[in-house]
Parts: C-alpha cells; structure tokens; sequence
C-alpha cells in the first residue's frame, strides 16, 4: 500500500501533465523537472537554477523528490502554471522580450526577477524605466580603435526618434545619433567578455555600425534593451497603422542567424583567402577583421532564389589559396562570392542559414535595400 508521501508524489506527478503545467513556467520549454513550492509553478533544469538564486522568494523541489507533504501539493495543485501566469504576468507589455530557453542567462534571470521578485506586470507604474519613452544613463563603450570600455552617456528619445551618445560629460553635440528605423540590439556576453554585453547595430550611409556596450547591473541593461524595443514598437505602429501587434513583435530587435569566422578572397577570385569573421544579419552577410569591430570591411546582399541567388557546397575546381578545405560558394546576379570554414560542421551550418534566406521570398521594402546596397570588394 502506498505511503502518504508516495501519493502525494503521485498527485504532483498527475498535476504536471496538465496543459499548461507541462512546460516551463518561465522560458516554455517541455517536460520541467522542477517545481516552486511557493509560487506554484513548474521549472526547467535552466530556471530553477535561476530561482535558487531567489530564496526569499522561491524553494524548489524535484517533482521528483518521494518526500512531498500534503501542505505543499495543496499549494502546488491550487495554483499551476496557468494560475501563476495569469497573476505575474497580468500587464506585460506587448513590445518586452519573453525570453526562450535558448537565450542568454542576463535575459532569462531579468525575466524572472522582473516576474516574482519586482512584479513588474503586476503593478504598472513599475515598468517606467523602459515604457516611458525617453531614458537617459552611462554604459560602458567599447572604443572603436583602442578597445577600451570608457563610460559614455547614452539619451534614447522617442519623440526625436533616435539614440544618441555624447563622449563628454558636458558635451552639446552627441557622438552618434542613432535613429530608431534601423536600430538593433542584441546580447552578445561570450563575444564581449561580459555578462550584460549588449551590441548595438545601426545603419549609417547604409553601412551597418557596431557599438558593444555592457553595464555591471543586469536590470539596467534589461531595462535599456526593452526600452529599445519599447522604441522600436511604437516607431512600426505609426510606420505600420494596420498592422496586429504580432505581426511587430518579430521587427524589433533581432539575433544575427549566424557568426563565426570563415576565409575569404576577393572578386578576382585570384587574391589569397584571408581569415574573417562573418555576421549574417537577416539579408545582409558581413564580414570583419576583429569580430569586435565597428564596421564590416564589407557587406554581401543574400536575395532569394526568384532574383537568382543560389547557395552551393564547394569551390570551383580553379580556385586555390585557401588553407580551409569546407568551401562555400554563394552565386548572386552580380557575381560569385567565396568562402571556406574550417570544419564541415561549420561548412553545413552556414550554407543551412543562407539556405534559409534564400529560401525566403523578397518584400518590397527588400528590393529597396537590394538597389541601395554598397558592397565593399
């Protein structure tokens, strides 16, 4: 006969394959193996890492664990995923970054910070320092030519449509204003060296610029990235009047669908292959000396397979100078482009990435970008 603690497991365990309760309370992903005895809800291995770093707010158990008593599966079963979600997550903004299992700890530990233990989305007022519309503060900034992280003061502004950074503390005139249209952020901690590192992209004279910045306090870069997105989101609702929310969300900020370095020659395909690191953002591949750096050395438009854009393994038989041996070719109306990965891993990755664009058909606001395009040989 079973004991009052092995039912009490076999209630929990029942409760866990409701809808709802059968993934992640916190990133969505299947299966969790953790519950909150205290807020009721159900955890992945990722997520409950992060909850253990909340004791005043949540104690977890292995759902699991044969030592359950009758006062925690009460709590457990008369709240649920469902239940929790629908008290901590009341007023989410439309435009804040729901994080994935996939994302970086600084996002996925904000989220539940801003969840529980702030309850951001449950009282509105605190959610000002990103949904305000204008927000003013230091980051760190990585130099563009020695690589210093110098404290800079960053100004985003809704109503003038733009970013800006001064290099002085009492400077009138901002270093670089960054409008709104073409701003995005991502994180990016293993590339700077940071927890909190966030790159910022923005076009300037077409060409796409990098600013890498971080800040010791996760909510703060938590905050900047929403407020960016917060930005971004009220730009496309005056650009895009009829457009549903869903239809905005994807626009706002982005992760580049690939990096990593690759070899490469020039447009006489007769230079040698030099080594560099490749960013593909969207349709644009680029490519730099230092993954750190400012700008690309140059910039390759990937349309779609309709305008005559193909991807294909290999090299043609003539070409020579490489050292890696996995080439890459990439044939588009203008020309052919060349490259070569170290490994056969990397070789399939990126010809599944520029597959996947390729694959894509074009909007009219693509051949804009495709007749404006400067590539850098």
């Amino acid at each position: 006969m079973a004991s009052a603690q092995e039912k009490n497991r076999q209630v929990i365990q029942e409760f866990v394959k409701q809808p709802g309760n059968d993934s992640c309370a916190d990133c969505g992903v299947l299966d969790p193996d953790w519950v909150s005895v205290t807020l009721g809800v159900f955890l992945c291995q990722g997520c409950s890492l992060i909850h253990r770093s909340l004791p005043h707010i949540s104690r977890l158990k292995a759902i699991q664990d044969p030592a359950w008593d009758a006062a925690e599966v009460e709590l457990v079963t008369s709240l649920g995923n469902a239940a929790a979600k629908a008290k901590y997550e009341q007023s989410v903004p439309a435009f804040y970054y729901r994080p994935k299992h996939t994302d970086c700890r600084i996002l996925r530990e904000q989220w539940v910070r801003a969840k529980y233990e702030r309850q951001e989305f449950t009282y509105i007022e605190k959610q000002e320092p990103y949904s305000a519309g204008y927000r003013e503060g230091y980051l760190w900034k990585r130099g563009r030519d020695n690589g210093q992280f110098l404290s800079r003061k960053f100004i985003l502004s809704e109503r003038e449509g733009a970013l800006k950074y001064y290099n002085k503390q009492d400077a009138k005139d901002p270093k670089a204003v960054m409008k709104i249209e073409t701003l995005n952020a991502t994180f990016q901690p293993a590339k700077i060296g940071n927890a909190c590192g966030l790159q910022i992209t923005y076009l300037k004279d077409n060409s796409t610029r990098n600013i890498f910045v971080y800040h010791e306090d996760g909510k703060e870069m938590a905050d900047w990235f929403n407020a960016i997105r917060a930005a971004r989101f009220h730009y496309h609702q005056v650009a895009f009047p009829g457009a549903n929310d869903t239809d905005l969300i994807p626009k706002l900020t982005r992760n580049f669908m690939k990096e990593g370095f690759m070899e490469k020659t020039g447009p006489r395909h007769t230079e040698g292959f030099k080594k560099r690191w490749f960013t593909m953002d969207d349709r644009r591949l680029m490519y730099f000396k230092d993954p750190l750096d400012a700008y690309a050395r140059g910039e390759v438009f990937i349309g779609s397979k309709e305008n005559s854009y193909t991807v294909l393994p290999g090299l043609p038989p003539t070409i020579q100078g490489y050292h890696w041996q996995h080439g890459i070719t990439i044939v588009t109306p203008d020309r052919k482009f060349l490259f070569a990965c170290e490994t056969e891993a990397e070789q399939r990755d990126w010809i599944a990435a520029l597959q996947r664009i390729i694959n894509r058909p074009m909007h009219p606001q693509e051949y804009a970008v495709e007749a404006h395009f400067k590539h850098k040989p």
